[in-house]
């Protein structure tokens, strides 16, 4: 059985949760890869969470079932880059890296994502991925 190549995209920046900005198969989702990387977005593969992430609509935010899931991929991405969250919703050049809070995110993920990332600070030997996120299959 042949498996079908699949890409979700998800943006989260000032939203109010992640939400689902494009989906793709085969071709569409190899192109999808390929722009994220050239953007140096960062990409993971995550089958499960693919295939829940693709019973949303382009456009939909991520129900709360799936902030856990997410918020472990997001934590990790904050963390490479030297972000907190809340960082991306200040004024371009405010991120430091420092004492940052889940500010705009529902208070259930919020409280998830801190939990995640601060548990991502004490790894200091922990490297960048090959791939720079996104979700693939």
């Amino acid at each position: 059985m042949r498996t079908i190549k699949k890409a979700i995209a998800l943006v989260y920046g000032k939203n109010r949760a992640p939400i689902v900005t494009a989906k793709g198969e085969e071709e569409a989702a190899l192109e999808m890869i390929a722009q994220a990387r050239e953007y140096g977005v960062y990409v993971t593969e995550d089958p499960k969470l693919l295939a829940l992430l693709s019973r949303l609509k382009v456009d939909q935010e991520i129900p709360a079932e799936l902030f856990t899931a997410v918020s472990v991929i997001l934590s990790w991405v904050y963390w490479l880059k030297g972000m907190r969250p809340g960082d991306e919703k200040t004024a371009p050049g405010a991120a430091s890296g420092s004492q940052g809070s889940a500010e705009g995110m529902p208070t259930e993920a919020a409280a998830m994502f801190d939990e995640l990332s601060s548990g991502l600070d004490g790894l200091g030997g922990f490297g960048k991925p090959a791939s720079p996120a996104g979700s693939s299959e």
